[in-house]
């Protein structure tokens, strides 16, 4: 079975943005389904569909296939619902890759940071623009931004 070990972080402070090495615009979309999230994904020219398991924490299944660009165009255009759209900023720390989302549209102004870690219990650097931890709060998933974007949150904590 194919995992996902992923850490998620708010930002704290804009430090971050004298490292970013590249980034990549990216606009997705989910198609239907509870017991899983299916994302379809166009992002540099290049299309990807994406399942992953619906469990809270950082250990998750996933499973990512690469389509053809046209296809999830057509893909998006079926999704049920508003589609997401960021940009992705790699910043590399410490022989690790911190991905830095910055959201657009209803959720502009979240910006979070993901680390993918090849073990659970796996040490990595904590820069000082690293915030608090939300692997463990469901609102951050991008697939539930779509459904209650950041702009509606009441209690902010970015």
């Amino acid at each position: 079975m194919a995992t996902e070990i992923e850490r998620k972080f708010l930002i704290a402070g804009e430090g971050w943005r004298q490292d970013v090495e590249r980034s990549i615009r990216i606009v997705q979309g989910w198609l239907g389904g509870d017991a899983c999230s299916v994302r379809v994904r166009l992002s540099d020219g290049a299309g990807s569909l994406n399942i992953k398991s619906r469990s809270l924490g950082p250990l998750r299944s996933e499973f990512e296939y690469p389509v053809p660009a046209a296809d999830a165009g057509e893909l998006l255009a079926l999704c049920a619902g508003p589609l997401l759209a960021k940009t992705r900023h790699i910043v590399p720390v410490a022989g690790h890759r911190f991905e830095v989302d910055e959201f657009e549209g209803d959720n502009a102004g979240l910006i979070v940071a993901e680390l993918e870690l090849a073990r659970v219990d796996a040490g990595f650097p904590r820069p000082p623009w690293l915030g608090r931890e939300v692997t463990d709060d469901p609102r951050y998933y991008n697939v539930n931004l779509v459904r209650e974007p950041y702009s509606r949150w009441s209690n902010r904590t970015c």
